[in-house]
């Protein structure tokens, strides 16, 4: 079986840059191997990075200067392309692409769209490559919520419990049920192990307390949680912010920026009637992000958590996460994932997936009607020659080294 050489792309919802890893996946029966090669982060331009927070709810964002973000940031996708070849290389088969979500649409509990921008037409020419792209939309038109996708590859991962061990021990972890989490602006979970993986997002995870930063101390982050160290909870504010409806619904869900936004943490103070200071904030909103992930991993019965995202380093929001849960609480590192490149690496999955016919989305994960091929595929400069569809689902993905023969 031959190895695919990917480039994988996506900046979250913390809209900071564009990450990007080059990967080496091939499969082999119900088995999917993935060899890493490199990762990189490039940084958006400071006042392209401000336009799209701008974009975002509760801003107004008309037609031109949609289209104008569309194209600088399917430019600045095409330079992390690049880069990306740079890093497996200077050769690879395709990239795939997240592109940057500027808006998620659910109302009732449902998804009814979902926008992703980073014209993948800009990454071909810029590459020669086919692109793989817009791979939550068609997940939503099956009634599923297009996100989060991170079940799939947790689900391969971590859900064959003959590849689980205690790091460094050679010894099989404790019983119970695996549940990865994922903490960007978002953070999300996905439940392996079972007859059926589930997914969904738990809430806020960075970004409130990024937001809260921002508007307290000009800063982008509370780097190292060292403003909220120095606070305490407000119980009474994080009662409140608690009470929120969303905590309630019943999963598969999703949400997003457009509903955890400076508008929703403006009118949560408002209705507090009484200033908060700077640390008593970054510490509530922490606390907020590690409460509302333990209860939903305590719903769900995990029996340990592996975690990966922006949120690992933040040492005091892992620090309350472990004192909320009474299971182990384990980093993606310590198994072999990369925590900063999984969603990266997730991504390349997903291309790769996509490029041998074969479902990227499970209806746990998304609630969708069914699984479905994701994505569009944009020719790169020469004919596009996909190769004969894949007729086994795969079931496991074992991490290689880059040295791995």
């Amino acid at each position: 079986m031959r190895w695919w050489r990917v480039v994988g792309l996506l900046s979250g919802t913390s809209m900071d840059g564009i990450d990007v890893v080059a990967a080496e996946l091939r499969l082999d029966g119900e088995t999917i191997e993935l060899r890493p090669l490199g990762d990189h982060t490039l940084a958006y331009p400071a006042d392209l990075r401000e336009d799209l927070l701008a974009a975002l709810p509760p801003g107004v964002l008309d037609a031109e200067t949609f289209c104008r973000l569309d194209t600088l940031v399917g430019r600045c996708f095409a330079d992390a392309a690049l880069r990306g070849v740079e890093l497996a290389g200077g050769e690879a088969d395709f990239v795939s692409s997240l592109g940057q979500t500027i808006y998620h649409w659910v109302e009732g509990g449902r998804a009814h769209g979902t926008l992703q921008i980073g014209q993948p037409a800009w990454i071909a020419e810029a590459t020669g490559l086919p692109v793989i792209s817009d791979l939550r939309t068609r997940d939503v038109a099956a009634s599923g919520h297009g996100a989060p996708l991170a079940g799939v590859l947790d689900s391969l991962w971590l859900g064959d419990p003959g590849v689980q061990w205690e790091p460094g021990t050679g010894v099989p972890l404790k019983s119970g049920t695996p549940v990865a989490l994922n903490i960007g602006g978002i953070a999300n979970i996905a439940v392996v192990g079972g007859p059926e993986p589930l997914a969904y997002d738990t809430g806020p995870g960075n970004a409130l307390i990024d937001l809260a930063a921002q508007q307290r101390t000009g800063k982008p982050q509370d780097t190292d949680g060292a403003l909220a160290a120095s606070g305490t909870v407000r119980e009474d504010l994080l009662t409140n912010l608690l009470d929120d409806e969303y905590y309630r619904l019943p999963a598969p869900k999703s949400t997003g920026k457009e509903h955890f936004n400076s508008g929703y943490l403006a009118r949560a103070l408002d209705e507090l009637g009484e200033p908060v200071s700077d640390a008593d904030l970054l510490a509530t909103l922490t606390q907020l992000t590690a409460r509302t992930i333990a209860d939903a991993c305590r719903a769900e019965g995990a029996g340990r958590v592996v975690v990966a995202g922006g949120g690992v380093h933040n040492p005091v929001l892992l620090a309350a996460l472990r004192r909320e849960l009474d299971v182990p609480v384990l980093v993606s590192d310590d198994l072999g994932m990369p925590s900063d490149s999984k969603e990266a690496l997730l991504t390349a999955l997903l291309g790769f997936l996509t490029w041998n016919g074969l479902p990227g989305n499970t209806p746990g994960t998304t609630g969708a009607a069914g699984p479905r091929v994701l994505g569009s595929i944009t020719p790169g400069a020469t004919g596009l020659r996909l190769p004969e569809p894949a007729t086994t689902q795969p079931r496991r993905l074992i991490m290689r080294s880059a040295a791995t023969n």
